[in-house]
């Protein structure tokens, strides 16, 4: 936990700032990929639409975008691990490492002039006023985790976000996939004075499929056929995420041969109207149990071979 102490005439005022690092539970030298695993995880577990009547799992996810937005993005890491914030200018320098420093500004104006680099004019878009300073901040960007899943994904889809007493319906669109950004315009945080409030942005995760393989706009999908079609040739059906289709396979097909269907993967995110393309992979099956008539004829084809 970090912790600043700025006196002001005598008086101290502490500002604990949140340890990002122990909300994940990773240590200070986690890798950028083992942050993201264990944000990942955890958003998953405390996500509102897995506990919509627990109060204390969505204040739990809010702590957990607000630690991820900053530890994944190097900067911000950067600001934060030296002066314990994220936010320029609200960290005191020497603040890290769980030590209270004790900084003598002498008065509150030359603090804020140390802050903005200036006094008695405009500073950023800040103007000074005759009761003090008064600036025009614009709020920041916060980011959000949303989890939906493959079928989700190849049609589109909506979720319904909460913001104080209001309830907004976003549309997550067709061919999103991780990481994809749903920009949500003037819904981050609040800017001070007359200053533009930021943007929120929902990072869209897809959760794996029990069937589907996804590598971009493309799918792999296995399909198990019997030794004698493999053999000989014939027509199979092949699963997609819309209709199933038939498939004719040629004669002598080995196992893991695989079979491209053009235009029935996913959709290109920046153009609907465009697919990727589905893959189906060839798993042969054999009989697990056979008669002696059968033992027999099959010994017959194999001796002819």
């Amino acid at each position: 936990m970090y912790a600043h102490q700025v006196r002001n005439k005598g008086t101290s005022i502490y500002t604990m700032a949140k340890d990002y690092y122990k909300i994940l539970g990773v240590e200070r030298t986690a890798s950028e990929s083992e942050i993201k695993k264990a944000f990942r995880r955890l958003a998953k577990q405390y996500h509102p639409d897995h506990n919509p009547d627990n109060p204390q799992a969505e204040a739990r996810f809010k702590e957990l975008n607000e630690a991820h937005e900053v530890l994944s993005d190097s900067k911000k890491r950067a600001q934060y691990d030296r002066f314990g914030s994220a936010t320029p200018g609200a960290g005191i320098p020497g603040g890290a490492g769980g030590q209270y420093t004790n900084v003598d500004f002498g008065d509150l104006s030359d603090l804020i002039g140390s802050l903005f680099g200036s006094r008695g004019r405009s500073a950023s878009s800040g103007t000074r006023t005759r009761e003090g300073f008064g600036f025009d901040m614009p709020g920041r960007d916060l980011e959000q985790a949303v989890i939906i899943n493959l079928n989700e994904a190849y049609t589109g889809t909506t979720r319904l976000i909460t913001k104080g007493e209001r309830t907004i319906r976003v549309n997550i669109p067709a061919g999103a996939t991780d990481g994809t950004r749903v920009r949500l315009s003037g819904e981050g945080e609040p800017g001070s004075g007359s200053g533009i409030p930021g943007d929120l942005y929902l990072i869209v995760q897809v959760e794996p499929h029990p069937t589907f393989e996804r590598n971009g706009d493309d799918l792999t999908v296995d399909v198990r056929i019997d030794m004698f079609t493999a053999m000989l040739g014939g027509e199979i059906e092949v699963p997609t995420l819309g209709r199933a289709i038939k498939l004719k396979i040629p004669a002598g097909t080995q196992s893991g041969r695989k079979f491209r269907v053009s235009g029935k993967g996913m959709p290109k995110l920046k153009d609907h109207s465009k697919h990727g393309d589905l893959y189906a992979r060839i798993l042969i099956t054999v009989p697990e149990h056979l008669t002696e008539q059968q033992r027999t004829l099959i010994e017959q084809l194999r001796a002819n071979f």
